[in-house]
């Protein structure tokens, strides 16, 4: 009596795009919980999604200047960060205005040249939300780069970066080299931001990269909870919004945003009220 509904749950599954998209969720649910738990860690959460959508503009230039999509990203990425370290030098603004202020002018450049100078027209709902359901293999390649690169970097520079999360100056004093970590950790998150945007776009990496971490703290006690709750609830709300897509016809990523935001509020009024 059971056969019926797990056909209702292995079906959608059974289609090739289908099973690439699961692949691209399982990949990026690795790079995303790992990264995402030195995000909710450091507190990085605003300027993650801000780089996600500073990469907006490089994304609309790169077809018709024949440059590849996750160089021409990354190269957007690192002039956004470029440019708020700059807006931060002398220390007249805070750090969430600077970063707030750049995000609009990535937006606002990123529209101009989408409508009045490219003309990209629908092309622009690809690249703002992605298209999970429509991946190449260079974008399951890449998603497994960074998939390896998160673990392999948690467990050579965790310690770092759990030291400087909680007491930078201190682990300065004790040796530990903080600076060259912060160095790698934005890097790391850098590669992570681009892996993600095929599949959810420039508007929508918080949900692999914020969303399950920032829930997964609410729960946690500790590092290695965060880390695997973090990994295992970005699997779960990927999974999950796969299926009711697929099931209501919906695009993949907002569908997995959306899921993600209520499974974050739930857990938190549990949280509020016990």
């Amino acid at each position: 009596m059971f056969v019926a509904p797990v056909d209702a749950l292995v079906d959608p599954f059974t289609t090739p795009y289908m099973q690439r998209a699961l692949l691209a969720v399982v990949l990026l649910s690795v790079a995303g919980g790992l990264f995402g738990a030195w995000i909710a860690l450091r507190r990085l959460a605003f300027f993650t999604h801000a780089v996600g959508t500073a990469t907006f503009p490089g994304l609309v230039v790169a077809a018709p200047a024949g440059i590849a999509a996750p160089v021409a990203a990354m190269g957007a990425a690192l002039i956004y960060t470029a440019g708020l370290a700059r807006l931060l030098r002398d220390g007249r603004l805070r750090a969430d205005a600077a970063t707030g202020l750049l995000l609009v002018a990535a937006l606002a450049i990123g529209s101009i040249l989408a409508g009045d100078v490219f003309a990209s027209g629908a092309g622009v709902d690809r690249l703002l939300f992605g298209t999970l359901l429509g991946l190449s293999d260079t974008d399951l390649w890449l998603a497994g780069a960074v998939a390896l690169l998160a673990l392999l970097s948690t467990a050579l520079l965790g310690r770092t970066w759990l030291a400087t999360g909680f007491d930078p100056g201190g682990a300065g004093a004790l040796g530990v080299p903080s600076r060259l970590g912060d160095w790698l950790l934005l890097g790391g998150l850098a590669l992570a931001v681009v892996a993600s945007l095929p599949a959810v776009g420039a508007l929508l990496v918080s949900t692999l990269l914020v969303v399950p971490s920032a829930t997964a703290r609410l729960l946690a006690g500790s590092m290695r909870g965060l880390l695997l709750g973090g990994v295992g609830l970005a699997l779960a709300e990927g999974i999950c919004g796969l299926w009711l897509a697929d099931g209501a016809n919906l695009p993949p990523g907002p569908a997995i945003a959306v899921l993600g935001g209520v499974v974050f509020a739930a857990v938190a009024l549990v949280r509020e009220a016990t």
